[in-house]
């Protein structure tokens, strides 16, 4: 199998991913694990006060997603750099090892 079809079959993969929950469950609605949380905490115990609130809320669900995904991309691409400046730097010490 050539590079190219590789990709290509990797790429076909990822959207079928990406499309199943779509067709799986059409009319789910999102709700993230705070939320989630704190209907499970008000159920245990309606009188619990939360300790702290939120500096800032975000003004739709769209941006706190947005916000949500360029962390997790931003803080991916610390980690990927960081990996590739240590194979890098592991590479130049052993081509200076060799005669």
């Amino acid at each position: 199998m050539n590079l190219a079809w590789k990709n290509t079959l990797l790429l076909l993969i990822v959207i079928v991913l990406v499309i199943i929950p779509f067709v799986i469950q059409k009319e789910a609605e999102f709700a993230g694990a705070d939320s989630l949380a704190e209907e499970a905490i008000s159920e245990v115990n309606p009188e619990y006060k939360p300790w702290f609130s939120a500096l800032w809320e975000p003004p739709s669900g769209e941006v706190e997603s947005f916000l949500f995904a360029a962390q997790a991309a931003i803080g991916s691409g610390v980690v990927c750099y960081y990996l590739g400046y240590l194979k890098g730097r592991k590479d130049r010490e052993g081509n200076r090892e060799r005669p």
